[in-house]
C-alpha cells in the first residue's frame, strides 16, 4: 500500500505507556474462555459486550520506549485515518450531511474510553459514547503472527471498519441496533448484531474503493491482503479452531464468507445504499 508522505490526521492522542487500569473482562453468555478467544481475535464491535465498566485504576505502565517499528504503525494508523477523514467528508457532503470526525486513541496494554475499561485483548475497538476508535498497536503483530493475515492494506482494513462503526453512530444506525437489542432475546440481538458488524465491512470497502479512486494508494495485492484478513476474523472460522465445532446463535460478526462478501460488495458498489444488511435476505 502507497501511504507514505500523505497527510496525517491530527485526530490522534498517542496514551501508549500511560496504562488505563485492571480488572476482568466481563464475558458472560455461558461461553467463557470461548467468548475469551473470540474476543480477542475480533475486530471490535460493540464494546458494551466486553468492557468491564467497573475496572480499577492501576499505576501508570513502566517508561514506553516506542520501537522505530512501532513509531512507522503510529505514522501508519495517522496517515490511514485522515484518508478516511477525506473520503468521508466527500461522502457525507453527497448525502447533505456533516461528517463529523471521530478521534482515534493509541494506547498499551489497556485503557479507559468512554465506554469503560479495556485490555488490549478485545482488539480495536469504537466507542459511541466518546466517538473515539481506540486501537493498540500489538494487534498488528496479532494478525501476522496468530491469525495469518499479514500485509499493511489489512491494517487499513482493521482502521477502516472501525471507522465505519463511526460513521453509522453519525447516521443513526447504530442507536437504532442498540434500542432494538435491548427487547430481544440473545439469539435476536447476536443476529442484529452480525448484521451491524457486516455493514461495517461494507463500509471499510467502500472506503477503500473510495480512497483508490481519489489517492491511488492500492498496490498488487492489498485488496487480496484485506479479503484475507475478513476471512480469518469470521465467527465460524474463530469458533472452530476454538472448539472444533461452530455455534451459529452465538456468531456476532459474522462468517468468514459473509465478511468477505460485504467488504467485496463495498468496494465493488463504492454505493452506501448498496450497504444495507438490516433488509438484506441473504447476508
Amino acid at each position: 500500500m502507497r501511504w507514505e508522505g500523505r497527510r496525517q490526521s491530527e485526530n490522534v492522542e498517542d496514551r501508549r505507556g500511560q496504562g488505563g487500569g485492571r480488572g476482568g473482562l466481563v464475558l458472560g453468555g455461558g461461553l467463557g474462555t470461548l467468548i475469551l478467544i473470540v474476543v480477542v481475535m475480533l475486530l471490535g464491535g460493540d464494546p458494551r459486550q466486553f468492557l468491564d465498566m467497573a475496572g480499577q485504576a492501576q499505576a501508570p505502565a513502566e517508561q514506553y520506549q516506542p520501537t522505530q517499528e512501532d513509531e512507522q504503525a503510529a505514522a501508519f494508523v495517522k496517515t490511514i485515518l485522515a484518508d478516511t477523514e477525506d473520503v468521508w467528508h466527500e461522502e457525507f457532503r453527497r448525502m447533505g450531511r456533516e461528517y463529523v470526525e471521530p478521534k482515534l486513541v493509541l494506547f498499551t496494554e489497556s485503557v479507559r474510553s468512554g465506554c469503560g475499561f479495556a485490555s488490549s485483548q478485545v482488539g480495536p475497538f469504537y466507542c459511541p459514547a466518546d466517538q473515539t476508535v481506540y486501537v493498540d498497536l500489538s494487534f498488528f503483530n496479532e494478525m501476522k503472527r496468530r491469525f495469518g493475515a499479514p500485509g499493511d492494506f489489512a491494517q487499513a482494513y482493521v482502521v477502516a471498519h472501525e471507522v465505519g462503526h463511526h460513521v453509522q453512530k453519525l447516521l443513526g444506525i447504530s442507536d437504532e441496533v442498540q434500542q432494538a437489542r435491548q427487547s430481544m432475546s440473545e439469539r435476536d440481538a447476536n443476529a442484529l448484531s452480525v448484521r451491524l458488524e457486516l455493514q461495517a465491512d461494507f463500509l471499510a470497502g467502500m472506503w477503500a474503493r473510495k480512497g483508490q479512486e481519489k489517492l491511488r494508494f492500492l498496490e498488487p495485492g492489498d485488496l487480496e491482503e484485506a479479503l484475507n484478513a475478513a476471512n480469518a476474523i469470521g465467527d465460524d472460522t474463530l469458533q472452530r479452531q476454538a472448539q472444533g465445532h461452530v455455534v451459529p446463535d452465538a456468531f456476532t460478526h459474522g462468517t468468514s464468507a459473509q465478511r468477505v462478501k460485504w467488504f467485496r460488495k463495498g468496494f465493488d458498489t463504492g454505493d452506501i445504499r448498496a450497504g444495507d444488511t438490516f433488509n438484506a435476505r441473504d447476508l
